[in-house]
């Protein structure tokens, strides 16, 4: 398994539901390739997820705000999709409910072994630039504000630097 320094996302967009094996940290560094992914696999009608987090060793709120946008999007579809969260871990699950992303997302408490079919892909992260990150960061949470407004108060600061960064350029 990848140390925590070089988190990989493993997935297989052809299996129902899609399924996404997180190895290491999700963090703001590695989010835009998930949403990417994300983006592009609605884009050819799959809208059934499900993310084994068995080895994912932590995330911040900027891979929870991704994947509260994630939910929201799959919410508007007719008929809706749906994002399952499985073998997530008490810390990471303490994460996901303090952000009240509990009542948006599904959360298998199940231990079943999730399986990729072959070929399993590892996503490729891009680095964006600084401007491009910023816009990612500022995105994901307000994302996490549409979820449940008390989060408006834990990233108030956090929102006011990004959205002047922004408006810089």
């Amino acid at each position: 398994m990848p140390d925590a320094s070089s988190p990989v996302y493993l997935v297989d967009a052809q299996s129902d539901p899609v399924v996404i094996k997180i190895q290491g940290r999700a963090s703001f560094q590695n989010s835009g390739c998930i949403q990417d992914f994300f983006r592009e696999v609605i884009a050819t009608g799959r809208t059934r997820f499900v993310m084994d987090f068995a080895a994912c060793t932590s995330m911040d709120s900027t891979f929870l705000g991704v994947l509260a946008g994630t939910a929201l999007q799959l919410r508007k579809l007719a008929p809706p999709g749906a994002l399952t969260l499985a073998r997530i871990g008490a810390r990471n699950l303490e994460l996901v409910r303090n952000l009240g992303l509990h009542r948006l997302l599904t959360i298998d408490s199940g231990d079943a072994s999730i399986n990729l079919g072959a070929p399993a892909t590892a996503l490729t992260c891009q680095s964006k630039s600084e401007l491009e990150s910023a816009k990612l960061v500022l995105g994901a949470h307000e994302n996490l504000i549409s979820v449940d407004e008390s989060n408006r108060a834990k990233f108030e600061d956090v929102l006011s630097f990004l959205k002047k960064r922004v408006e810089q350029g």
